[in-house]
Order: C-alpha cells, then structure tokens, then sequence
C-alpha cells in the first residue's frame, strides 16, 4: 500500500500533530460529502503562494556575487547571510509553526506571506550586509510559519474539492511548491537580473507585488479548519523523544542534518563556485545551477512515493555519492556541465535520503509524542542546514574552494553512510 507522506504529517514540518479542531474540520459529515469548487481554486492559490513564499525565500542565492561585488564580501560572509535564514526558520517553526491548527490556516499563513513581503522591502530599501542579515531571518520567520500551514492547508482544500479521491494529488502539489519552490525562486532570479533592470533589487519586487496579490486572495479563500470554543492556552511546540525511539530518532535525524548540509551548499555557495571556480559569471547559469537540485529532489520524491523509507534511504546514499563526485569533478576539471549534473544527482539523492529519514521517524513515533519528535527532527534538519555551510564558507577562506568542496563532499558522504547504516541497524533491531 502507498504512504503518503502528507498521511501522518498534515502539519510538518511544524512538527505538530492534528489537533481535533482540524480533525473535525476534515471529518466527513453522515451525508456523502460533494465536490468544492472554491475550495478547488482555493487549492491551487494555497500552492502558488506557496511555492513563491519558497520561492522569494531562496531569491538571493544568484545575486550573492553581485552582493560580494558591490561590498566586497567574503564566501564566508555569504555563508553567514545565508544560514541566519534557518535561525528564523526555527524559531518561527516552535513558537508558531502549529498555531493554524487551531487558529485557522489562512490566519495564520496570510499573515506569513506579508512577513516574507517585508523581508523582500528590507532587500529593496536596506540592501547593507545589516539588511542583508535582518532580512535573511525575518524570511526565515516567514518560512517557519508557512512550510507546516500551508502543506495542511493543500491537503485540507484537496479533500474538500476532491472528497473521494486518494492524497497522491496534494502529495504532489504540496511537495512541487515546498522544493519546487526553493527551486524557482533563484531560477526566476537569475532570469531577472541577466535580463532585467536593477539586478539587486527587481525579483524582489517581482515577488512582493505577487504575494501581495496571493494574500488577498487567500483572505477570500474558504477556511478548513474550525476554531476550537474555548481556544487553548498557548504553548510553544514541545521536544521530547521517548526512551524507546532515541536510537533510532538521533541516527534518522543525523541522515536528515547530512542531507539538509548538502541542499544548503546549492543554496548558498553555488553561485561563487560558479564565479570564482569555474570562471560563470551569469546571473542565469547561476540562478539554473541553484533551481536543478531542488527540482530534481522534488521529482525524485514525487516518483518514488509509496516507496518503503528505507529503500529509500538505501537508493539515496550511492546517488548522493555519484552527485557528489560529478559535482566535486566538474569544480576540479572547471566543467560546467560535470558541475550541474552533478548537483542534479546529489539532488534527487537528498532528496531520497531526507524524505526517507523523515518516514522512519514518523512512523516509529506514537500518536502522542509524534509532534515533538517531529519537531526535534526539524530542529536538527535546520542545524545541518546552517552549520556545515558555514563551516564550507570557513574553509574557502583557508582552501581553494575545489579542495574545500572535495573535503565537503567526503565528510557529508562519511555522515550518510554513517547515519544511514545506524538507521538500517536500528530498524532490524526493532522488527
């Protein structure tokens, strides 16, 4: 039987588990429940501002050179700026990421999406490094409150406008706007500041005026979720893992930290390898190098959902080993197309072993304690996010930023086959 993985999760990655007030919002009535048109707009305006929410958050990865130009900062530099984001992502993911499920989705992810337009007028206006940093983390913010909201809301709206149908549908549409997006948002960058006028400054631009124009139709858009009468008092997402699941818990999030490590050097670095490395300055090449790891991850998710998680997690490892090495080759042998495709494989082997690692904590978690394991898995997805890059930006300041890459690549590789063998260990262990 497929899994879905919207099945267990409605509300990650906030990490929290359904509460009964979206329970009974998705709870069929004892008549035969009847497709919703609005809801079926609704749907599709939920995954557009989605994506582009996603999207405006990774628009800075191909102007990082141009930021470097201009202000004549480090790698390093543009390492720190870019990791501040997962500070803001997790405080946001355990302060708020839960509050739609029971003040309502669209009250909380309306609210999200103007946050992330106020990130986009700080990169406008304030285009310091100060700015830069403010701005990186009130998107993260931005992002932390989305990513859980809006992948239930997707699936809510589908079940509304599609009562009878499988979630195969929102599982796809909510994984094409979460990775998809973060994809896009630097393709789309890079087209405009190749192409178009005031290269700092236009995608922002772009993508304001088009969430400002989402916000309000989701205002008008129907709600799935009903305020619960009295509304519990509030409290941030809690982590705890059971005695029982630590094991298996610490090696299954190790798996997702090396995986998150590897998707933040496209997001990040990228674009300097390109400049600097292999001598591409286009915003373009720049903004397509970032977007093909990221598509290639959602595709790889999409196509092999209903896989079990640990073939899964078994796939993932060599790809990601392959992707590496083409990667790490193209930057030695200064050729570009060694160079994206391998990030194009590491990609869909992130992907693999990050969607894999997630499945095998959720489903050895009990009903009860499934939030706050999920919530401690995401707090350490974020820190792989974060620190290994900074740790890269370190190293190209010491390195060659090929050596440094090639050192990258051997360690996160060492930490997958590591994390993913205790998680294959763990799970033999217990069944």
């Amino acid at each position: 039987m497929k899994t879905s993985v919207l099945d267990p999760i409605r509300s990650v990655p906030g990490g929290r588990a359904p509460t009964a007030a979206a329970d009974s919002a998705r709870k069929p009535s004892s008549q035969k429940p009847t497709p919703s048109a609005a809801h079926g707009v609704a749907l599709w305006v939920a995954a557009v501002a989605f994506l582009l929410n996603m999207g405006l958050s990774a628009v800075p990865t191909p102007l990082y050179p141009l930021y470097q130009q201009r202000d004549g900062i480090s790698d390093l530099t543009v390492t720190v700026v870019y990791a501040v984001y997962a500070l803001g992502v997790v405080a946001s993911l355990f302060l708020g990421g839960h509050l739609s499920d029971t003040l309502g989705r669209k009250r909380v992810f309306v609210p999200a999406l103007l946050v992330n337009v106020i990130s986009a007028l700080i990169f406008i206006f304030e285009p310091s490094l100060a700015g830069l940093i403010v701005a990186r983390v009130i998107s993260g913010v931005s992002v932390g409150l989305t990513t859980a909201t809006a992948t239930s809301y997707v699936s809510e709206l589908h079940a509304k406008h599609r009562p009878n149908a499988g979630t195969r549908r929102a599982d796809v549409v909510a994984t094409a706007s979460n990775l998809g997006g973060i994809g896009f948002g630097p393709l789309a960058a890079g087209l405009l500041a190749q192409l178009g006028p005031m290269p700092l400054r236009l995608s922002y631009i772009v993508f304001a005026g088009a969430l400002l124009v989402l916000a309000l139709a989701l205002a008008l858009s129907p709600e799935t979720v009903e305020r619960p009468d009295p509304r519990p008092a509030y409290r941030p997402q809690r982590i705890a893992v059971p005695a029982h699941a630590r094991g298996l818990f610490f090696a299954a999030t190790f798996a997702g930290m090396a995986s998150f490590a590897v998707f933040g050097v496209f997001n990040s670095l990228v674009p300097s390898f390109l400049a600097g490395t292999l001598g591409i300055d286009s915003h373009l090449t720049a903004g397509a190098a970032s977007f093909a790891p990221f598509a290639a991850a959602a595709v790889a998710q999409i196509f092999l959902a209903g896989t079990p998680s640990l073939e899964l997690l078994r796939r993932g490892v060599p790809t990601i080993v392959v992707g590496l090495l083409l990667f790490a080759g193209g930057m030695w042998d200064s050729s570009l197309p060694l160079f994206l495709v391998g990030g194009v494989i590491t990609g869909a082997g992130a992907g693999m072993v990050f969607k894999g690692a997630l499945l095998v904590t959720v489903a050895n978690a009990s009903a009860d304690t499934r939030a706050e394991v999920l919530a401690g898995y995401f707090l350490g997805a974020y820190v792989g996010l974060s620190i290994p890059v900074i740790g890269l930006g370190l190293a190209t300041t010491v390195w060659a930023a090929k050596d440094a890459m090639l050192v990258f690549a051997v360690l996160a590789v060492a930490a997958l086959v590591f994390s993913v063998g205790a998680v294959q260990r763990h799970a033999g262990s217990r069944g």
